[in-house]
């Protein structure tokens, strides 16, 4: 018979075994272990610490390319749009330092901003578009015709281009017989507010996109109806250029990629997805300048951009070209 005592000597036998091993299993695998732990986080280390060397190079350099833009803007676009008057059109969202920067870049290259005008999240509602189309049966001249296709927004900005550009040189800095009339009804509804003497026609426009591309259900045609703005404003001018900066993925909300994505609207509308680099603002001015010669292209280097900036010619064609 087993008594009590082999029982006792048997439970204390295996915890005896059980402990001898924990101390050889972890005397064993502990260094190991403990040296592949330290390998990998010095690895990681120093892949970060490279990183982050490689990041302050990439901004130091982009800093050095910043000052030597700005400190060469004026002589870079100098004389280059003298003689047109141009349109500055914010939307929702969008950015106001951008903006004032870019203001600066279009006079010194001799442009006359006739104002600003500002769209606003009402303009964009898609509940709202009633009170569009209702404005636009209001106001419209007879002879204005609308394509079947054509969307509330599309009706909306050909009604408001018409005000507000001209394509004729000889009607520039004159007011649409329609103008204030058509303006002080969008304004009174809320749709936009003004800045400036805008009722005095532009040549050209220039259209910031938002500084984020909008989200939500209604992000496509939020982003759709600004398409449709930057579009009739180019249709009734002689140029439209849609600035911003590229997203950092492609998203429906994103408008200058919806724009892109038009391949019958960017055709004719010039986007630059640089505006917030001062070499960005150059190719605004640049993107302007090509419109006057009756061309238009994707620029920058985001999502559809075809190129940095557009090649350098004359907006006007020079003796030689005009008479061949």
């Amino acid at each position: 018979m087993i008594d009590f005592r082999y029982h006792l000597v048997s439970i204390v036998a295996i915890f005896l075994a059980l402990a001898v091993g924990i101390v050889l299993g972890t005397t064993l695998l502990q260094d190991p272990a403990i040296d592949l732990a330290k390998r990998t986080s010095d690895e990681l280390t120093s892949a970060n610490n490279g990183l982050r060397a490689d990041l302050d190079t990439l901004r130091g350099r982009q800093a050095g390319n910043d000052a030597f833009i700005t400190a060469s803007t004026l002589e870079m676009v100098a004389g280059d749009l003298a003689g047109q008057r141009v349109l500055l059109i914010e939307s929702p969202g969008s950015s106001t330092a951008v903006r004032e920067a870019t203001q600066q870049v279009l006079e010194q290259a001799g442009a006359d901003i006739t104002g600003r005008l500002t769209l606003t999240e009402k303009f964009l509602d898609p509940t709202g578009t009633g009170v569009l189309d209702g404005l636009v049966n209001q106001f419209k001249p007879a002879n204005m015709v609308f394509p079947t296709t054509a969307t509330a927004w599309d009706r909306a900005a050909m009604l408001l281009a018409a005000a507000l550009v001209t394509n004729d040189p000889a009607q520039a800095n004159t007011p649409n017989s329609a103008t204030t009339e058509v303006i002080g009804a969008f304004e009174t509804g809320g749709l936009l507010s003004i800045d400036g003497d805008i009722a005095k026609r532009a040549t050209l426009a220039v259209m910031f996109a938002p500084e984020k591309p909008y989200e939500g259900d209604s992000a496509e045609a939020l982003a759709g109806a600004l398409v449709s703005v930057a579009n009739g404003l180019d249709g009734a001018g002689q140029g439209t250029v849609l600035a911003g900066e590229a997203a950092p993925t492609a998203v429906s909300g994103d408008v200058i990629s919806a724009l892109r994505d038009e391949s019958d609207i960017a055709r004719r509308v010039s986007t630059v997805d640089t505006a917030d680099m001062p070499v960005g603002r150059v190719v605004i001015v640049y993107s302007l300048r090509e419109q006057l010669s009756g061309r238009a292209g994707q620029y920058g280097i985001g999502k559809g951009a075809s190129a940095p900036q557009p090649p350098v010619t004359s907006a006007s064609p020079s003796p030689t070209q005009s008479g061949s």
